[in-house]
């Protein structure tokens, strides 16, 4: 596997994201996220900090988190002391000699056997003292049930179990060239019809879906740190953006509409 450091710097370089973006959408410091790609682990606080803030900068640009975090601990985490023991070590304590008296086998399973039947006695005599045991042979009968009561708990039906919640995604607009955007999630607006310029970028938003009305193709949308070109054209363009299903085209009516 290639070097930690050069993993993170080229699907960075690769996605183009600036260090000053990844520190604003992670909140770990530039010098740290530098120090991630260098593999200058000394100027990090620590190896617990070090996994933690591989797996967030991992994570942030689509990467196995899990895979790196393992390759840091495989090449450069400490071994602790019971890994630094020998295989065929002798187990301590094994050569000394035993100075106790030695109990036999028989004698422990007899007292095993004697325990076995004083608590059976004692829960013999316990049921005799019972006075819901009546030795006429009699049996209490349980009173009735109130019609009007509600069903016991273990007859209701099971709860409908809430369906998981869709994965969010991660999407930035950079301006190819002059461009209205209208972006919404949900509800919500995100970009208020604003006409970008070549080379205005957008911040990254999270959702769980977006809604995007385009003026023409003069856009690259980085979804989830991935760049994706849509093709030449100067009609209006409508998106739906999601993790699961990636990019959907709107009909006129579903496209978000700003002022």
């Amino acid at each position: 596997m290639p070097d930690i450091g050069a993993t993170l710097r080229e699907a960075r370089m690769r996605a183009r994201i600036d260090v000053s973006e990844l520190e604003a959408e992670t909140k770990i410091r530039a010098k740290y996220l530098r120090a991630l790609e260098n593999e200058e682990w000394d100027l990090l606080p620590g190896s617990t900090y070090v996994k933690s803030f591989l797996r967030t900068y991992a994570e942030a640009l689509d990467l196995d988190a899990k895979l790196l975090v393992d390759e840091y601990k495989l090449r450069h985490e400490p071994l602790n002391e019971v890994e630094l023991q020998p295989i065929n070590a002798a187990a301590p304590g094994r050569n000394r000699r035993r100075t106790g008296p030695i109990i036999p086998r028989s004698v422990v399973i007899g007292l095993i056997f004697a325990l076995l039947l004083v608590a059976l006695y004692v829960l013999g005599a316990g049921s005799e003292k019972n006075p819901s045991a009546d030795s006429t042979g009699t049996q209490t009968t349980a009173p009735e049930e109130d019609s009007g009561s509600p069903p016991p708990a273990a007859r209701r039906p099971p709860a409908a179990t809430r369906p998981p919640a869709a994965p969010r995604v991660r999407l930035r607009i950079v301006a190819t060239d002059q461009v209205y955007v209208c972006l919404k999630d949900g509800s919500e607006t995100l970009v208020d019809g604003k006409t970008l310029q070549a080379g205005d970028r957008t911040a990254t938003f999270r959702a769980r879906r977006f809604r995007l009305t385009l003026g023409n193709a003069g856009v690259r949308l980085f979804i989830n740190g991935r760049a994706r070109a849509l093709r030449p054209s100067s009609d209006t363009i409508g998106l739906a953006i999601t993790k699961r299903n990636g990019r959907q085209p709107l009909s006129k009516a579903a496209r978000p509409y700003c002022k």
